[in-house]
């Protein structure tokens, strides 16, 4: 398959017509390359905010409230370009409201029409103490016509026992759409996307959001670039490194994938990470003390 990852720039958009014109021009500028599957950012989707003004949308409530409402349609907007143009989209992640709590949510689209959604597990200090943003439901497995995806959005891609578990239950592409704000956040997100890459001998997709727009809240500044990666190892390039943008430049970055290859790392790679695995269990909780003073 060709994947297709994003460093995607905010731009602030008045209305719902130009919204869904700036998602048709990206995604169909993807789809003209070959892609099978593509990639947006986290919150990219606070685009929408604007659509309720500029006093709503640089207020934590109003700005909030204003995506959430638009969830429907935005789902909607891009189960209609993944099944026109033929890709699969994982799209820009947003908040949603579910029940009392409000959720950073993502949908990943198919062209036969199916739809499923993963929530971020795990919020950052900004999220929980400003944004108020909380950890939704459980991971999701999806199992798909390119293979068996999972999500971890931004921050969650930090934690291994995330990826683990979704390595664990089939996961071989885990997409890691993300939005930070200075360059060390992004580093800790491609650092973390690039570990996990290692230790499950996946492959792993970083997109990035990108651009100063000071009337959204939340996504004032960022920060990064695109990346696909997988482990150093046999039938990938010894850096890890498959695909990857150029800092704050917006565009799509491109890289053949082939399951196979994934498949073959795990079974005969030249390290063994992700059978190994388990190893590691009686060695973290039998921990000896010794006093060397």
């Amino acid at each position: 398959m060709k994947i297709a990852t994003s460093t995607y720039p905010l731009s602030w958009l008045e209305s719902r017509d130009a919204y869904a014109a700036k998602q048709r021009e990206w995604v169909s500028a993807a789809a003209s390359e070959g892609a099978d599957l593509i990639v947006f950012p986290e919150y990219a989707a606070m685009e929408l905010a604007a659509l309720d003004g500029a006093e709503a949308a640089s207020d934590r409530q109003g700005a909030t409230d204003a995506v959430a409402a638009r969830q429907d349609d935005l789902n909607a907007l891009f189960s209609k370009l993944s099944s026109e143009f033929g890709v699969h989209i994982l799209g820009p992640s947003g908040p949603a409201h579910a029940g009392a709590i409000t959720v950073n949510r993502a949908g990943l689209f198919t062209p036969s029409g199916a739809a499923g959604f993963q929530d971020k597990q795990i919020m950052t200090r900004f999220e929980r103490d400003e944004w108020r943003i909380s950890g939704g439901g459980p991971l999701q497995l999806f199992d798909t016509a390119l293979g068996k995806i999972g999500v971890l959005i931004c921050y969650d891609c930090e934690f291994p026992l995330l990826a683990r578990g979704l390595a664990e239950a089939g996961a071989e592409l885990i997409l890691v759409p993300s939005c930070t704000e200075a360059l060390e956040g992004y580093w800790r997100v491609r650092i973390g996307a690039m570990a996990r890459a290692l230790e499950s001998q996946c492959v792993t997709v970083m997109s990035s959001l990108i651009g100063t727009e000071p009337r959204l809240y939340g996504v004032e500044e960022n920060t990064g670039l695109g990346g696909i990666f997988g482990p150093p190892d046999k039938g990938f390039p010894p850096t890890g490194v498959l695909a990857e943008g150029s800092p704050d430049r917006q565009g799509w970055s491109y890289a053949d994938v082939n399951i196979a290859q994934i498949r073959e790392a795990r079974r005969d790679g030249n390290v063994l990470g992700f059978q190994h695995w388990p190893e590691q269990e009686p060695r973290w909780t039998d921990i000896t003390h010794r006093a060397l003073k």
